[in-house]
């Protein structure tokens, strides 16, 4: 009867902690649905806008949702430019980039988080000092070697400076010194190989830092507009970001409408990316602050 009374009265407490909690729960969930719609807001109106007459792209006071429904702004897309030359283009060197860093980062990352050599934290800090050094200061190096190289006006001098990823060593790196070191023992104890443990022990449990990693490495080439504007001079070897500003026009005279309908067609690539990516994202970046 005594532990009955003690039960009723703890769960009396519980209630009546979660009722005290209550407005402050609501308070907190208004809040972060009014922030969420203050950032979906630009993507609103970006997509109601792709769907406008071109003549009320810019009526006062601006419409959330379009007064005339104009499907015609997206068929002006494949009709000025060769859209789907530009996705393939960009995906074939997204795609290609990330691989590629996938391959190059983990290994790197488990040489540095499970191989004992000298000087193996000082390389790592050099490694870490490229996340400090702007793009936008070794592009004149990069433009020489690729000249040198022949390489200027193919989609090779932007794969390649894009394979090593600083941060993609440092997230991996990361995730696998936190992994515990008794799984290398017993794998080293039935034999296997050094290059066995990283493919089939090591890698695997890292998962969630190669994903976050290559979500974020896409998408920020994906977008990239600065180095295809450099080293890029074909037009139908432009990737989308470079390939669209042709939607401009001469002195930038173009449909508003038709360029906000080729950058609503441009997020759909990396969104599935991200959607399919993103449950990876929190454990990624929760294991990369563990351990340095």
């Amino acid at each position: 009867m005594e532990a009955s009374n003690l039960q009723a009265a703890g769960t009396g407490t519980k209630m009546g902690a979660m009722r005290g909690l209550r407005p402050g729960r609501f308070l907190l969930d208004g809040v972060l649905l009014l922030l969420s719609f203050l950032m979906l807001t630009p993507f609103l109106w970006i997509f109601s806008t792709s769907l406008r007459l071109p003549k009320d792209s810019f009526s006062l006071p601006p419409a959330i949702f379009p007064t005339a429904w104009h499907i015609g702004n997206y068929a002006e897309v494949f009709a000025k430019v060769p859209f789907f030359d530009f996705i393939s283009n960009s995906l074939k060197i997204c795609l290609i980039i990330v691989l590629g860093h996938i391959f190059i980062s983990s290994m790197a990352a488990f040489a540095f988080s499970r191989i004992a050599f000298p000087g193996r934290n000082a390389l790592f800090l050099i490694f870490l000092s490229g996340l400090m050094i702007p793009g936008q200061v070794t592009i004149i190096p990069q433009f020489i070697l690729m000249s040198k190289l022949g390489l200027v006006d193919t989609h090779l001098a932007l794969i390649l400076p894009g394979l090593i990823n600083p941060f993609g060593i440092f997230m991996i790196r990361q995730t696998m010194m936190s992994i515990s070191s008794a799984y290398d023992e017993a794998a080293y104890m039935d034999g296997a190989s050094r290059i066995w443990v990283f493919l089939k022990v090591i890698l695997p449990m890292s998962y969630p830092a190669v994903a976050v990693t290559s979500v974020i490495s896409f998408n920020g080439h994906w977008n990239d507009f600065f180095r295809p504007l450099i080293f890029l001079n074909s037009f139908e070897k432009m990737t989308l970001p470079i390939g669209m500003t042709a939607l401009t026009g001469a002195f930038g005279t173009g449909n508003l409408s038709a360029i906000l309908a080729g950058v609503t067609l441009s997020l759909i690539v990396p969104l599935l990316f991200y959607i399919f990516g993103q449950k990876y994202l929190l454990d990624g970046i929760t294991a990369g602050g563990l351990k340095m």
